[in-house]
């Protein structure tokens, strides 16, 4: 595959680019995968545990969502893959028929391994939590259950093998997530095994391919320009179906635009490019601009749960429905949203359910930042091919 026309590999996958925007590397592209296809930039929501917390999938659907991951991590601890797969696999099992990504399992076993790690990879700080991780060599990496402290052993055939069996359409290389304070030495050898594992990954992928799967490779390196520009380059070279940037992007958000930048130079132009684990309205604008096709992160339901509801062009993107002064506010959310819960409750309804507790506040506010987050990409989608980010990114962020 080259230049701009469609890339597939294998039969039933397919992706095209359909617009540009002439300012930056922003495009539209339509993903094509035996379970449907979607339009890009898009954003998948993250059904972690085989759900999106406190919403069936028909809801989630009905926000307007048209693809969802769900964790290798922690689908191989609970139920465990072979379960997942005697149910039917995650799509008959979940009862989603659209589009689906598994990740590869990486990011969570040395995020949680190294304690506080999972935050520096997304250029935050937070708290230390307890290490899991037990040893990472050549072979694999070596971990405790969180659930019963068991010991379990994952490799890169492994990876393939659980994604497999879990089903998804799309699925990803087992990588090492190198953390932000690694030293350089480390990230360069750390990047050098996640290629041999990368090699590892689509010999197994191979081994058992019967076309209803495409994979992902990783590119890694830290804030290297080099380093980034190498793993790039091994992941153009080999034969992925698509490209995901992934690990540490730095100690703040300039630094994570920076270390993308780094990389679009050199992916591979014909192949979908995902962003691992960003959702950040202002972080999807800025990663559109660079040429990034998808998106994933757990924010839009997790800060749903805390009372917060994105909206457009507010400050910070969202707003505390905790906050007292929506106590007697009849107001929807937002009254250019047409999602379910904008059209049938009230802002002021909503802080009453957070402040009593209640747990149809979350799934109701989960639903409308679900809707925000589509009806962002639908936006960016219409946009770029008439030079539109500018005035968008304005609209929403008040830039």
């Amino acid at each position: 595959m080259s230049g701009d026309g469609a890339g597939r590999d294998p039969a039933g996958f397919a992706f095209a680019v359909t617009g540009r925007d002439a300012a930056s590397r922003a495009r539209t592209g339509r993903l094509t995968t035996p379970h449907g296809t979607i339009d890009t930039p898009a954003f998948i929501f993250c059904g972690t545990k085989a759900t999106v917390k406190g919403l069936t999938m028909g809801q989630v659907r009905a926000a307007g969502a048209d693809i969802v991951l769900a964790n290798t991590y922690h689908l191989m601890i609970q139920p465990g893959a072979e379960v997942v797969a005697a149910l039917g696999g995650l799509h008959r099992m979940t009862g989603w028929d659209g589009p689906m990504l598994t990740d590869s399992g990486g990011f969570q076993i040395f995020s949680m391994g190294h304690g506080s790690v999972a935050d520096e990879i997304k250029g935050r700080r937070n708290q230390a939590r307890a290490e899991t991780l037990v040893r990472i060599d050549e072979e694999g990496a070596r971990f405790r259950s969180y659930k019963d402290g068991r010991e379990l052993f994952l490799t890169p055939e492994g990876a393939m093998q659980i994604q497999r069996a879990l089903g998804a359409d799309l699925v990803v290389q087992l990588d090492e997530c190198t953390p932000f304070h690694a030293e350089r030495d480390y990230t360069a050898r750390s990047m050098e095994m996640s290629a041999r594992w990368g090699d590892r990954s689509l010999a197994e992928f191979a081994r058992t391919d019967d076309g209803r799967q495409a994979v992902y490779g990783v590119v890694q390196g830290g804030t290297w320009p080099d380093l980034r520009r190498v793993s790039t380059e091994y992941t153009a070279d080999r034969p992925f179906f698509g490209t995901a940037v992934g690990g540490t992007l730095g100690g703040d958000k300039e630094e994570m635009r920076a270390v993308v930048a780094m990389c679009a130079d050199h992916w591979h132009p014909a192949r979908p490019v995902h962003l691992l684990g960003i959702g950040g309205i202002a972080d999807i604008l800025a990663g559109v601009a660079l040429g990034i096709d998808s998106f994933d992160c757990v924010s839009p339901t997790r800060v749903a749960r805390h009372g917060w509801a994105l909206k457009k062009g507010v400050p910070g993107e969202r707003i505390n429905l905790r906050n007292a002064r929506f106590r007697t506010d009849d107001r929807p959310i937002d009254e250019t949203c047409d999602c379910a819960t904008c059209r049938t409750v009230s802002t002021g309804y909503l802080h009453h359910l957070f402040k009593a507790g209640e747990l149809t506040g979350a799934s109701l506010v989960s639903q409308h930042n679900i809707a925000t987050m589509t009806r962002l990409m639908r936006e960016i989608r219409a946009a770029i091919p008439g030079g539109g980010l500018d005035a968008l990114r304005h609209d929403w962020l008040g830039e």
